[in-house]
């Protein structure tokens, strides 16, 4: 529905539905990743503070050189994870996967440098396993599991010995029920706070999945509409202009050209057919038909005061206030598309507010903006709710509500929007905003 030329090529609706559910996964990945790399920070943290204290403060026998060399290898591999973040690259389960497995690897060798399956901590393995089953899907949650085992096989039988006395009769006085009590802690709380945001994150991702997939409807309902709208129109074409014709030949008729209120109802009835014709070829060329031929190199200030000027000739309307503010001109090319969109809202303010309608049009920065106000009753609450919703209506008729709802979906396509609210002294105000990116001519700099 894009009426504009552009400088890049713009996605197609089938291009959109296929990013929509990409775009989820790739926020959601790219969070998740974050949530991975604070954790290791901790881990970073806590395994200098746990050498530090079991070697200075317990003078436990511990290679200190080794570990903390572990340690600096691993917050190396962090600050390079980090800066993959930062290039906004869409993060694959694979690479969550592989990550996982390096915070296994190193947690084996720092078990394997301080005691094996008798070190306390090794219960840790079910921090790892608890993430992987949050993070992965499939053979990846059950390859965790499996390397997990393993290197808890292997550390039962190689490891450096921990002069950690097995006294568990001693209660809290054992060291190694103090550890299992401080593991048992990290675990509960490490799980609690990180399980809980990334589950955060995938009900984000959900969300923009159903988001994606209500829009897909949308747009099908669109190009259903479109269709039948073109059928509609195409079938019109021929009775338009057999009345043209007839009213044509009534009028140069020589019987009827000295009853003057006769002519003058035949002039009324012509023009109202022009329109009807008008508007068939709107919708025809809202279709994509005879498009690229309609397209017109203007500016922006002879495009709304034209729209306006052709609004308010063509409307009963005792009082239409029309306000340009847009300030310095810019060369843009424009179609019956974006004056249709505009005529929806006007010709709905119209029917809430039949005596005074206000068009007034201005400028923030590179963004066209329009707004339309009136004195009608306002929009009901449930409705300001569900702005843009298909046969959302105040006129309480069947097949009506559409107005909104496909000015919306145009705004959108071109990278705007659309904000309604009632007014304190009562009316109603509906906002077009539009970047002028998306309607200025290529090449040219606003």
């Amino acid at each position: 529905m894009t009426p504009t030329p552009r400088a890049e090529p713009t996605a197609t609706p089938q291009q959109q539905q296929q990013r929509s559910p990409r775009a989820a996964d790739a926020a959601a990945g790219i969070k998740n990743l974050q949530q991975l790399i604070e954790l290791r920070w901790i881990a970073v943290v806590g395994q200098v503070f746990t050498i530090e204290m079991a070697h200075y403060s317990l003078n436990l026998t511990l290679p200190l050189r080794e570990m903390l060399l572990v340690v600096g290898c691993l917050a190396m591999f962090n600050v390079v994870s980090l800066l993959r973040l930062r290039t906004g690259v869409m993060v694959r389960t694979i690479e969550l996967f592989l990550a996982l497995l390096i915070d296994v690897a190193v947690l084996t060798v720092q078990l394997y440098l301080s005691g094996g399956t008798t070190n306390p901590f090794v219960f840790l393995y079910l921090l790892q396993i608890t993430i992987g089953a949050v993070l992965l899907r499939g053979a990846y949650i059950w390859s965790i599991v499996v390397i997990t085992l393993l290197c808890f096989a292997v550390l039962a039988t190689h490891h450096l010995p921990l002069d950690l006395p097995q006294d568990l009769h001693q209660g809290l006085s054992s060291l190694y029920v103090l550890g299992l009590l401080v593991c048992f802690v990290l675990n509960a709380t490490l799980v609690v706070v990180f399980i809980t945001r990334i589950n955060l994150n995938l009900r984000e991702r959900d969300a923009r999945l159903a988001a994606a997939r209500r829009r897909r409807v949308e747009e099908e309902h669109i190009v259903r509409m479109g269709l039948l709208a073109s059928g509609a129109a195409h079938e019109l074409g021929t009775p338009l202009s057999t009345l043209a014709v007839i009213l044509g030949d009534w009028q140069h008729d020589k019987r009827l050209a000295d009853n003057t209120p006769l002519q003058e109802d035949i002039r009324e009835m012509q023009a109202q057919v022009q329109r009807c014709k008008s508007i068939v070829s709107g919708i025809l060329l809202s279709a994509g038909e005879a498009r690229g031929e309609e397209s017109v190199q203007t500016t922006v200030c002879t495009f709304v005061d034209a729209l306006a000027r052709e609004w308010r000739g063509t409307r009963s309307m005792p009082t239409f206030e029309y306000d340009n503010q847009f300030g310095a001109d810019t060369p843009m090319v424009s179609d019956t598309t974006l004056q249709q969109m505009v005529f929806n809202v006007l010709d709905n303010a119209r029917d809430a507010s039949p005596d005074w309608v206000r068009l007034a049009v201005t400028r923030n920065a590179d963004v066209l903006n329009i707004t339309v106000t009136d004195r009608g009753p306002g929009f009901a609450p449930d409705m300001l709710a569900k702005l843009g919703t298909p046969y959302q209506s105040t006129k309480n008729r069947p097949g009506h509500g559409l107005g909104l709802y496909l000015v919306l979906n145009v705004a959108r396509t071109l990278g705007g929007s659309v904000a309604a609210r009632n007014l304190p002294e009562g009316g109603a105000q509906v906002t077009i905003e539009l970047p002028l990116a998306a309607v200025a001519l290529p090449g040219t700099k606003n």
